[in-house]
């Protein structure tokens, strides 16, 4: 399938890139542990003039990196599928083939950035995906990422999730979430079904569980939980069972409640309000901008 799209020059590449040839410009100067190694978390935006509900982060919201002495490993979160993927800093080319899909991958360092390109080969008769460029610096601020897919550029703030601090939780009591406790169900046209039920704030906790039927079948669970704590609220997650992610309660009125954690990859924040009409709304989503999911819940009325 190879013939149906034009092998990438090196030369021209490496001139993309901004990479001199030499070896001795494409060799990073690394110690054991390296400033780029990691996961990285997605932190904000950083495109210039960038409308707010097209804020996002510029790959995944979480990714990590390994360096080495003569090349970049890719972990994980590059978009690919494939996991620890060798880039050479002398931008050879990598080709990884799995079940019929192929990536190329070529790269090196220059002026303590790291960048890499890579190209997601399709089968014959399939437009050609194109090729996407990232470029990795370390700063004050955290790491910057720059990508590039055909003519849409974007820019984001990455941190490792522990130098990302957490809000300062506004004061609050569980009984300031009464207006939450009941049953609440969202039908959808296809028939599914979403399911919280809270219990009344008793104890210093409200809890909490989920459910999502489709086809008569549970789809998906979730076991929750709000508590007390530091004279502030905790809003504890659990999808599928999974060990406990924790939101701050950062913003609260009588009929709205606003729980953020910057440190997790998606969402950062869960958002629940009432309206006058007795709905129950929810929302998932960063911090800022992007387009958040929303959930529509009426009240179940036993």
């Amino acid at each position: 399938m190879h013939e149906h799209l034009a092998p990438t020059n090196a030369r021209s590449l490496l001139a993309i890139l901004g990479l001199a040839l030499a070896g001795n410009h494409l060799t990073a100067q690394v110690d054991a542990t390296h400033p780029l190694d990691g996961e990285w978390t997605y932190l904000e935006d950083r495109t210039e003039g960038r409308a707010l509900d097209r804020l996002g982060p510029p790959m995944g919201a979480t990714f990590s990196m390994r360096v080495e002495k003569d090349a970049v490993i890719l972990v994980r979160g590059h978009g690919s599928g494939h996991r620890d993927v060798r880039v050479a800093n002398d931008g050879s080319m990598t080709e990884i083939t799995v079940q019929g899909k192929t990536s190329r991958y070529r790269g090196g360092w220059k002026d303590g950035a790291f960048a890499y390109e890579v190209d997601f080969i399709r089968g014959p008769g399939q437009e050609p995906a194109g090729l996407v460029h990232r470029e990795f610096l370390v700063t004050k601020d955290g790491l910057i990422v720059r990508s590039k897919v055909r003519t849409f550029e974007s820019v984001g703030l990455y941190r490792h999730a522990e130098d990302i601090p957490m809000p300062a939780p506004t004061k609050a009591t569980i009984s300031d979430l009464a207006w939450l406790a009941g049953a609440w169900i969202q039908t959808k046209q296809s028939g599914t079904t979403i399911e919280e039920r809270w219990s009344p704030p008793r104890g210093g906790a409200m809890l909490g569980t989920s459910r999502t039927v489709s086809r008569d079948r549970m789809s998906a669970f979730e076991f929750l939980r709000i508590v007390e704590r530091d004279a502030g609220l905790i809003y504890v997650a659990q999808p599928g069972g999974n060990p406990p992610t924790e939101f701050v309660l950062t913003e609260r009125t009588d009929t709205r409640a606003v729980f953020d954690n910057p440190r997790h990859s998606y969402p950062k924040r869960i958002a629940y309000e009432l309206s006058a009409e007795g709905r129950l709304s929810a929302t998932i989503g960063f911090l800022k901008g992007g387009t958040p999911r929303r959930f529509e819940f009426e009240r179940v009325r036993d």
